[in-house]
């Protein structure tokens, strides 16, 4: 059975052109979302996802922005407004890590960099959707979601301590906000993955990152990204319509 466009969730996904956030936004897709999807560079990643979620029913808008730019992140929101007319959710999914080494090691430059797509840009993200959400600025309510890391509560020695820090940033984001703007209608909540299979760790120096923490992960294995997505999926679903502030960790244990 169709469904009416105009009664379909809109939902905004940043970093969606590979590893968890296509896997999000395919499932979103499947449960009913249209979408406006973010990517950095990757061109024909971000094609293929767009296609897979135009399968299951989705309209899709990609938009290629470097959240670096606060600038370009600032236009995500506005466009998709223009685009769908109404957005009702957020996933803050893009995010970098700096070089897996120890803190020393770790150049001011390259933490500016990861606090400007981690921490600001979300920030940019959620006040610019929370304006046009919130019930007492005309809106009709609405979700976001944070992707955490469960690094925010380890603080990762030796691996990475700044992204670390940036995503206990991120927490403290959903706790603060939930809490504002849950009276005016918007739900905040964060999912928190422990290690996941994704390029992520590639991009990090070290590729096998996932096999060699597999060990010390009470499950024996790291995370698959579809397995991150489930947990958003929820969050936007009518089961977690009084689930606000949470921070669901799928982290195998850890």
């Amino acid at each position: 059975m169709e469904t009416d466009a105009s009664s379909r969730p809109v939902t905004i996904v940043t970093g969606a052109s590979r590893g968890i956030g296509a896997a999000i936004a395919e499932r979103l897709a499947a449960d009913g979302h249209d979408l406006v999807l973010t990517f950095r560079d990757r061109v024909a990643d971000a094609d293929a996802v767009a296609r897979r979620c135009e399968a299951s029913g989705a309209r899709v808008r990609f938009l290629q922005v470097d959240l670096a730019d606060l600038d370009a992140a600032a236009t995500i929101v506005p466009t998709a407004i223009a685009e769908f007319a109404t957005i009702t959710g957020l996933v803050n999914n893009a995010g970098i890590t700096g070089r897996i080494g120890g803190f020393l090691d770790a150049s001011i430059e390259e933490s500016e960099l990861l606090f400007r797509v981690n921490v600001l840009a979300p920030i940019v993200l959620t006040r610019a959707a929370i304006a046009h959400m919130a019930t007492d600025r005309g809106g009709a309510g609405g979700s976001i979601v944070n992707i955490s890391s469960g690094a925010a509560t380890t603080g990762s020695p030796n691996t990475y301590i700044p992204y670390s820090m940036s995503k206990a940033a991120l927490n403290a984001l959903t706790t603060g906000t939930a809490k504002e703007f849950g009276p005016v209608g918007v739900r905040v909540n964060t999912v928190s993955p422990g290690t996941t299979r994704t390029e992520i760790h590639a991009a990090a120096g070290r590729p096998n990152a996932p096999e060699e923490r597999a060990p010390r992960i009470p499950m024996r294995r790291p995370g698959e990204p579809h397995e991150i997505a489930g947990a958003v999926a929820y969050l936007f679903s009518p089961d977690a319509s009084y689930t606000s502030g949470a921070d669901i960790r799928v982290a195998g244990g850890n």
